[in-house]
């Protein structure tokens, strides 16, 4: 594949056909938050071993990239590396494409849950499904953090260092912690590259996201108080988007405050199934927030929410990513780059534990863990397959431990 060079001022827009080209990405992503079970982490660790790995649509080096940038503003982490991958690969049409492609299959899936939902008056089948597949996911999102850090890393004992370091402190805050990724890349910066650059542009990366995304916490704050419920939902979710950093899950403990505690919006147990709904859908995780919408206000609700979430996203990732191409062969911003993504795989590593600690209740959770890592190990069985397994043993299981 031909790589552009570092002075090249915009992505190429050119098509492959096959080979990486923009229908075909866009079905990439499709296919992806169709089947791509296991939260950010995993979806992250997913995108670098197929597009890079397998198809060699991408290279390591643009992959990094496109995970620095998502790392630096605030959004979805997932969601923010498939605009960027669709933006460096061909422009802003590349980003929309893409972006509405990763996210529309959950969107649909969680519409139906929602719908079933409410006519229902709850859902304990979803219970039995989670509590198998939640299990299962301990397995897929190992391997994929294993992977990712054994590639990123190489044998660099400063990478190895920020890793582990970034592990603990998962481990330790329960969370994955953006910040951090922010000094392990100033860190690798630092040691790797001249401090010159850390001084110039430092500016750029600790005001860069308030100052993009100020003009959605202004609005907000102007019309919030005075506003309808649907006015209410895209402006309260559109700030959600614009200001929490790190995972989808990092926005869990913000829309619990917001929709429970703040607004009244749903009773607790409602959020705990929002929640659930989103980790037994594939997709990126913050699609959690179209349940939450459809349950306020129905059909309009759920598709304000989702909007909401993802325009900052989508405007906060393809608005800096133009300076990233500019300077993707400056040394200082690939050694930022280094000590990010190796923060990313500490993270991930963290998150299993983290995962763990939350999804094996109990002997048939771990049994059902410890398979599904096996399988994915030594037979190399496709995640979905694992997660159909994994849900129907939830189910015969439940009730004798619901």
């Amino acid at each position: 594949m031909a790589r552009r060079t570092a002075a090249a001022p915009a992505p190429p827009t050119r098509d492959d056909g096959a080979a990486g080209g923009l229908a075909a990405l866009a079905v990439y992503f499709l296919k992806l938050g169709t089947i791509g079970f296991g939260g950010p982490v995993a979806l992250v660790g997913y995108m670098q071993r197929d597009l890079v790995e397998r198809r060699g649509w991408i290279d390591d080096d643009e992959y990094k990239l496109g995970l620095a940038l998502a790392q630096i503003m605030p959004g979805p982490l997932a969601a923010q590396l498939a605009i960027a991958i669709g933006y460096f690969r061909h422009g802003v049409l590349g980003a929309t494409l893409v972006g509405l492609a990763f996210v529309l299959p959950s969107f649909l899936m969680v519409l139906a849950l929602s719908a079933l939902y409410v006519a229902f008056g709850g859902l304990w089948w979803m219970q039995a499904l989670f509590y198998g597949v939640s299990a299962a996911v301990i397995g897929i999102v190992a391997i994929a953090g294993y992977k990712l850090a054994r590639k990123v890393n190489g044998r660099d004992p400063l990478l190895w260092g920020v890793f582990a370091a970034l592990f603990l402190v998962t481990v330790w805050a329960q969370a994955e912690l953006a910040e951090f990724f922010l000094l392990a890349g100033l860190l690798v910066l630092v040691v790797k590259a001249p401090p010159r650059w850390l001084r110039s542009r430092q500016p750029f990366l600790g005001v860069a996201p308030v100052w993009f995304a100020a003009p959605f916490t202004a609005l907000v704050a102007a019309t919030e108080a005075r506003s309808g419920v649907l006015l209410d939902i895209l402006l309260f979710f559109t700030q959600a988007g614009a200001f929490v950093f790190g995972s989808g899950l990092a926005i869990v403990p913000f829309l619990q405050a917001g929709v429970v505690e703040g607004r009244g919006w749903l009773t607790e147990q409602q959020f705990l199934d929002a929640v659930a709904v989103a980790m037994i859908t594939p997709g990126p995780v913050v699609i959690t927030v179209a349940f939450i919408g459809y349950l306020v206000a129905g059909l309009p609700g759920a598709t304000l929410a989702a909007v909401g979430i993802f325009l900052p996203v989508w405007v906060l990732t393809v608005v800096p990513a133009p300076w990233f191409v500019r300077h993707r062969g400056n040394a200082q911003l690939r050694a930022f780059s280094d000590g990010a993504t190796a923060a990313a795989s500490g993270a991930i590593a963290g998150a299993v534990v983290v995962l763990a600690q939350r999804a094996i209740v109990d002997a048939p959770t771990a049994l059902i863990a410890a398979v599904s890592l096996a399988v994915l190990w030594r037979w190399k069985v496709q995640e979905p397959v694992v997660v159909v397994a994994a849900g129907a043993a939830g189910l015969a299981l439940w009730p004798l431990v619901g």
